[in-house]
Parts: structure tokens; sequence; C-alpha cells
């Protein structure tokens, strides 16, 4: 048997070395081919996570001083002002302050059907000014999530990324033969290749966890979206009595903090044309659930508890269903979370592009060109003559699509 010697100096059989780099070129294809496309969904979802922060940047009526906004939010006064509000004809939704400088957002509806946004000061109910329906939170959420596409055919797109996470994982703890001492390897300035190996290397093994999450995750949305996805909880269906509206809806408010008073309320759906119940949505004790988990329902009208729904009954096709976007976004523990997924989604766009240029290095090294970091990024897109114009036009369709999103085309 024909025999080599590995990097310890051993005798290693040839078989083996055969199969090794079998492994190593699929991670290397499953890496590589759609770097581009790989490297720009985890760039818009790491942005998504602190989407709700670039909105409160950009727009100044979405912020309030947190000493006057300390008490219950008042959700029925807010929903009156709203409906008053001029240019306003239908209001949707109410949605909590994501931190205590934030305001209310109001989701209302004009007389052309078109949607935007109120910003309402949560402890006086006060209307601070408008916002568009879409802000930096639609745009990135949209983009990173199907592209604008329709959703049933741009989540499937964008979810079976979570296959490829899942098997460059798998191959790379393969290829990188004893990976948990790559914890504290430095980064050498040798030359560009081994810089960016390394930095491949260490990221790598950092973000172990995070890219298994997110391969999961992408996987169950793909699941979700072949018509797989978990019972919705339950509801409350009425007759409408009366013709639905925001006004007067203090008793009903009241009536359901009353019957659910540990709910941590998050969003409030308001009577409508598709539902004629008040809904509110929050936090209970269930871990890593949806607001929509723990809802209690209200008729407007006679101000009766119809139903209330705690998260904790859910079954486990429900529960993982529920667990799937706090998960994702890190938004299940304030900035505890959201802070760390940030910062592993920066990481896990530079393992996707770093992946690339050592691919691109390489080539340039065979082919006898100087190993520059400028051209790692050049060869990013000139080493993949067919496989970039997939990931182009997946990201230019994304674009494409944006004035539909803004303009509100359907």
């Amino acid at each position: 048997m024909v025999r080599d010697l590995d990097a310890a100096g051993h005798a290693r059989p040839a078989k083996k070395r055969k199969t090794s780099r079998i492994w190593w070129t699929v991670h290397q294809w499953v890496g590589i081919k759609l770097s581009l496309f790989m490297a720009f969904i985890m760039f818009t979802g790491t942005l998504a996570v602190v989407s709700d922060e670039i909105d409160w940047v950009l727009q100044p009526s979405l912020r309030v001083a947190p000493v006057s906004a300390q008490g219950p939010v008042e959700w029925a006064a807010i929903a009156e002002n709203a409906a008053r509000h001029p240019g306003v004809v239908v209001v949707r939704s109410m949605e909590a302050p994501v931190a205590s400088a934030f305001a209310v957002k109001v989701t209302v509806e004009d007389a052309a059907g078109n949607l935007f946004y109120l910003h309402a000061h949560p402890a006086t109910g006060t209307i601070q000014g408008e916002g568009p329906w879409a802000g930096a939170q639609r745009v990135l959420r949209n983009m990173h999530r199907h592209l604008n596409l329709p959703t049933r055919i741009g989540v499937p797109i964008v979810a079976f990324l979570g296959f490829l996470l899942l098997v460059s994982l798998v191959t790379s703890l393969v290829v990188y033969k004893k990976w948990w001492r790559g914890f504290t390897k430095p980064l050498r300035n040798r030359d560009a290749r081994t810089w960016w190996g390394d930095f491949h290397r260490l990221a790598g093994v950092w973000s172990l966890w995070f890219v298994a999450l997110m391969a999961l995750t992408g996987m169950w949305y793909f699941v979700e979206s072949l018509g797989l996805a978990a019972p919705s909880p339950p509801k409350v269906k009425i007759e409408a009595t009366v013709e639905p509206g925001s006004q007067g809806l203090e008793p009903a408010f009241a009536a359901a903090i009353a019957a659910y008073p540990e709910l941590e309320v998050r969003r409030v759906l308001l009577p409508g044309k598709e539902s004629p119940v008040l809904q509110l949505h929050g936090d209970h004790e269930a871990v890593l659930v949806r607001p929509r988990a723990n809802t209690v329902w209200v008729d407007p009208v006679s101000a009766k508890v119809l139903l209330t729904t705690d998260g904790r009954d859910m079954n486990v096709h429900q529960r993982i269903g529920e667990m799937a976007d706090p998960l994702h976004f890190g938004d299940f523990g304030g900035y505890w979370t959201k802070v760390p997924w940030f910062l592993f989604g920066l990481l896990l766009t530079g393992l996707s592009v770093s992946g690339a240029a050592i691919y691109s290095l390489r080539i340039a090294r065979e082919r006898g060109g100087e190993v520059r970091l400028a051209q790692a990024f050049a060869g990013v897109w000139r080493d993949q003559p067919r496989w970039r114009w997939v990931s182009a036009g997946l990201i230019a369709v994304g674009f494409a699509l944006l004035p539909a999103l803004i303009w509100q085309i359907s």
C-alpha cells in the first residue's frame, strides 16, 4: 500500500488521504459556489438583528426619554389617538417599545390602503410622528427572509442555505483535524493566504455553535415553507356586531389585563375586518416562543374575555415552530442576546467571505501570481465564472423588487 506522511510525520495510507481529499472538496464546493449569495444573506440577517435600532437612529419620532416612559403602556389612549390622526382610516396593530428609549409603533392604513407607522409615547399616548412602512426593519427582514419575492418562492430559496451550512459545518470538523485546539491559535502575517486561512479557522471554531443554530433554524424554515409548519395556536371566531374601530376600547383593555395580569404585552391586534376581536399578545412563562403563543382575546363590544392561551400548553411540534424565530434573530433576551447574535453574525459573514478568499489566493498562487489581499477580493468574483452569476442574479432580484415593497405594489 502506498503511504505518505501526515503533518505529524506519521505514515498515512493513500486511502485515508483520498477520503480526506473528498471531504475537503465537498467543504470547498459548498462554501465557495454560492459564497457571494451566502455572505449577502448573512450580512442582511446580521443587520436585521439590530434593524429596530437602525430605525431608531434614522427616525427621531421613534425616540423617547426613558425617564418619561416609565409605567404601563397606555394602549387604549394610543389606539384612540391613532384613530384620530390625520389621514388614518384604519388602525391595525400596536407594538410595544423594543427598549426603554423607544416609542410604540402603531400600524395604520390610509384611504388608499397604504400602510405606514405612527410613533406614540408609551406613557402619555401622544402621537409623536409618522414613519414609513418600508423602514430599515422591514427592508432588511424582507431581503433576508425571501429577497422580496413572494414568500412561497423566496423563503425556500433562502432557507435552503441552511442545508449548505450544515454540510459545511460537518465537513469542517472532518477537514480541520483536532479543531478543538484552534481556539487560541494566533493569526500569522506571513502572507495574505496564511492570514485568511488562520482567520477562517479561528472564526470557524468560535462560531461552531452559531453556525449549527443558523443551519437548524434555516432548515426548519425550509420545511415550514413546504407545508409542514406546526398547527397555529387556538383562535376565536365571532360575528361582528358593530363596525370595528379603535375608540371606546378602555373597558376591553381593562378586562384583558385583569384576565391575564402576568402577561407582558408585546403586540396588540385591534378589531378589524379580518377579526372583530381585540387581541393582546405577549410574554409569560413559556421560554423561546413568539408573543402570539400567549394571547388574551376580548370582545370589544361587551368587554368579555373569550379565550386566553399559554405557550406552555403547546405541543412539541408547536414549540419547535415557535422557538425558530427567537433563536434565529436572538431577540429573546434583549440586548444580552441581540449583541452576541449581531457580533457572531458578522463573524459568520466573514467566514463566507474568507473561505472564498482562501480559494482565490490558492488559485492565484498556482498560476504564479502575486498573493495579495486585493487579489483575494477580486478573485472571489473572477474565479467563479458560472456560480457568480447565480449569486449576483439572486441578489439583484432582491434589490429590483425593493420599489414594490417601498411603494406597496401588490
